[in-house]
């Protein structure tokens, strides 16, 4: 397609189920605040782990979007999902009905969809046997359920897919349904990403990869992203969905616009299974990419979104990518890690992370880094600790990068 076949996409409604409030309102509040959500495990008594603190949701009901039925069928994952989803509707004042579901569709990525519900169907399948595992386990656990239930409490009957790649999976999924908009498969998109993993086995797993913070007598200390005294990430869990709208479809019908999305990158390090490589050459690369298809210079950049993860092989990789896509622009932007108070979401920190870009574009406004007491000599750039900051943003990126080498960089933009 030409450009001037491309149709312009704009952010119409954002939902949020997060470590630092259940509510788009709460977690922006929280951010703003600089709120720490992690806290000491208690979905599960920890106290066999060497890791013993997440970013665990606090004080969700599924049922204030679900009935009893339906939830009781959903992974957690799931229901975070359809319940972010459904705030993000509501938000939009988008109505979905005979004449236009078919033209509206869902992506929602999560890295590894309903863990809980396998881990817990194992132990009756090794204690009581085959035949006392649920019916419903294999839908309650594949990670493309909060894509589809999200459709069957929406009305969307358009494209849906879901996107699995790691802690990338969330940013894919918004990029993809971007895509959707632009080329004109679709009118309205949700897309973002959700996780639910704070299970044993989930933190075991990360632990015995020692990619996991032990500072557990200070929880809300622990998640530290550029302090050269990091010691690993905090997970974290929740839902962050956005509706992509197009722009003529939004103005039709008076919709509230927060920011227009304009580029978007995707590119692989093909290097190692687990570490980025160490020079941030497939970082580099993303943002360069997002800026090209965004039509975007260097100069014009405000502010970063990182992924931040506070592990020594993210945090030095993604500054080094950043100048080296950047330029001299790189020491005048503001670099923040939403992941200092949310812990790292994995596969739904991109869709968390993707809303609170939007609203730092939205209301000119950045979220800080928490507990960046002692920077890291390798990283030198502005990460706004401790505090929010008021700065007239233009143009916003937002980074995820994932396990298996996917870099993903999405491009916001002011809408004018």
């Amino acid at each position: 397609m030409t450009n001037s076949q491309l149709k312009r996409v704009v952010v119409t409604g954002l939902g949020a189920i997060t470590p630092i409030g259940n509510t788009l309102a709460d977690y922006w509040q929280g951010l703003m605040s600089g709120q720490s959500g992690i806290t000491e495990i208690t979905h599960f008594d920890p106290s066999k782990h060497a890791c013993r603190i997440a970013g665990e949701v606090k004080g969700f009901d599924p049922h204030d979007y679900l009935d009893r039925k339906e939830a009781k069928r959903m992974d957690r994952f799931a229901q975070f999902g359809v319940s972010a989803s459904l705030q993000a509707l509501a938000d939009s004042k988008l109505v979905i009905n005979d004449l236009n579901a078919e033209q509206i569709g869902v992506i929602i990525g999560t890295g590894v969809g309903g863990i809980k519900v396998l881990e817990d169907q194992q132990e009756i399948y090794l204690n009581r046997g085959p035949s006392r595992c649920s019916p419903f386990m294999i839908p309650m656990m594949i990670g493309n359920m909060a894509s589809g239930l999200t459709a069957i409490h929406t009305g969307a009957k358009g494209p849906n897919t879901c996107t699995v790649t790691a802690c990338a999976a969330g940013s894919h999924a918004i990029g993809d349904a971007f895509r959707l908009v632009q080329r004109g498969y679709a009118k309205a998109m949700f897309c973002g990403g959700s996780e639910a993993a704070v299970t044993p086995l989930s933190l075991a797993g990360f632990a015995s990869a020692r990619a996991l913070s032990t500072r557990n007598d200070e929880p809300q200390r622990a998640s530290r992203p550029f302090d050269q005294d990091r010691d690993g990430f905090v997970m974290g869990e929740g839902s962050g969905i956005l509706l992509l709208e197009e722009l003529d479809h939004a103005l039709e019908r008076g919709a509230k616009i927060y920011a227009e999305i304009v580029g978007y990158a995707m590119t692989c390090d093909a290097y190692h299974m687990t570490a980025p490589v160490p020079d941030g050459a497939g970082a580099t690369r993303s943002m360069e990419l997002a800026l090209k298809d965004g039509g975007i210079s260097p100069e014009t950049v405000s502010y970063i979104n990182a992924h931040g993860t506070s592990t020594a092989a993210n945090d030095v990789t993604e500054t080094k990518a950043i100048k080296k896509a950047l330029g001299d622009q790189a020491y005048r932007i503001a670099v923040s890690s939403t992941k200092s108070m949310t812990g790292h979401l994995l596969g739904g920190s991109g869709g968390i992370e993707a809303v609170a870009t939007a609203m730092a574009v939205a209301n000119d406004r950045i979220p800080p880094t928490l507990n960046l007491d002692n920077p890291d000599p390798e990283c030198d750039l502005d990460y706004v600790p401790y505090e929010s900051r008021a700065l007239e943003i233009d143009v916003a990126l937002s980074n995820s990068f994932g396990f298996g080498g996917h870099n993903v960089t999405l491009a916001f933009k002011k809408y004018r």
